[in-house]
């Protein structure tokens, strides 16, 4: 699959690059492929900024670093925000006191829903919480929602993560959107029945856009590239959105510019086009 652009695409190369990783940067095993790992390589030495935006939680920094680099990276669907050398530049955690009204209006609207939270650097969950979720063969924060929420008090929760062992996604994310209302944002990434909320206010967009301003970058300096409907703000704030062909629909019906999927490179094709766009800018 080729690259496609509308007629009055922004010229020139972007100043910054911003990345979902997984169904995106990353292929669909996890890895990052050579060919992508060389261009984000020359679109730094050609003066491209690189940001990697996730869902993931903080606490996979080390592994991001570990397999992909050292780059600025916006974690927990925009909720904390660090530095290439790991230092937090901006977390948006939950307010304390609406987390546990969030959790029981959710719950008395969606029965048999089950809990977890994200913190900084540790990840709690409810004992009925699928393990295929957080990946780890034991965790130390386990209890009921609401024996988390008291036993953590003080620890502050950057994602509250929730899962149906029963409903579709779709039916899902539609009841528990709407019983979080305006104390959080609503959202899904991975195509289970599995809803990702933040703190009101804080999406991927609102980190990117914040950074970005104060590098002095407007929208049309800055491309996106996602695949599910967690990257939708972030790719409605950036003048140069990019879904990659296994997005989602609703992912690709929103996004400007399209590439190929994740498995053929995708993020990697355009990267390169921007690295001659801003070699010939240079020479």
């Amino acid at each position: 699959m080729t690259t496609s652009a509308p007629a009055d695409a922004p010229s020139g190369a972007p100043k910054l690059v911003a990345t979902d990783l997984d169904g995106t940067l990353l292929r669909s095993d996890g890895t990052l492929s050579a060919r992508t790992a060389a261009a984000l390589t020359a679109a730094e030495a050609a003066g491209i900024r690189l940001a990697l935006v996730t869902g993931r939680p903080p606490r996979s920094l080390g592994v991001l670093h570990a397999d992909i680099g050292h780059h600025f990276a916006i974690t927990a669907n925009g909720a904390a925000v660090y530095a290439p050398d790991g230092t937090p530049v901006r977390l948006s955690p939950f307010p304390a006191p609406p987390l546990a009204a969030l959790v029981a209006r959710v719950r008395a609207a969606v029965p048999g829903v089950s809990f977890a939270f994200e913190y900084e650097r540790d990840f709690g969950h409810e004992p009925d919480y699928p393990a295929w979720s957080y990946g780890e063969s034991s965790v130390e924060l386990i209890g009921t929602a609401e024996e988390l929420l008291d036993r953590a008090a003080g620890r502050q929760v950057f994602k509250v993560l929730a899962h149906h062992p029963e409903l579709s996604l779709r039916d899902f994310h539609a009841r528990a959107r709407t019983a979080a209302g305006a104390d959080a944002e609503t959202t899904h990434s991975t195509g289970l029945a599995l809803v990702e909320f933040s703190a009101p206010g804080v999406t991927k967009a609102s980190a990117l856009t914040a950074w970005s301003a104060g590098l002095g970058l407007g929208r049309d300096d800055i491309a996106a590239f996602g695949d599910m409907p967690n990257d939708l703000p972030m790719l409605g704030a950036v003048g140069r959105p990019y879904a990659v062909a296994n997005a989602d629909p609703e992912v690709r019906r929103a996004a400007r510019f399209h590439t190929a999927s994740n498995d053929e490179d995708g993020v990697a094709r355009v990267l390169e086009q921007f690295v001659r766009l801003a070699r010939a800018e240079a020479a």
